[in-house]
């Protein structure tokens, strides 16, 4: 069995007012699939939550990694 991943991820600009998080996890579910769950909104404040099905281990840490650098390019540190 593989160990979840998880990342919390912050973009802070003051100058544009944003103050942002971004988390995401990849754990196996009930059902014997895995889910990438992220979670995104203001710091300080309750976000949105999407979790994504995936078959197998693999794919959701495929999508992990592409949904990190995604972020990553766009400023979240």
């Amino acid at each position: 069995m593989m160990t979840p991943h998880y990342i919390r991820l912050q973009k802070r600009d003051p100058q544009r007012n944003q103050y942002r998080y971004y988390l995401l996890t990849v754990q196996p579910n009930l059902f014997g699939t895995w889910s990438l769950t992220r979670e995104w909104g203001r710091i300080g404040r309750p976000g949105q939550v999407k979790i994504e099905l995936c078959d197998s281990p693999e794919e959701a840490i495929d999508a992990f990694r592409g949904k990190l650098l995604q972020k990553r390019r766009r400023g979240y540190a």
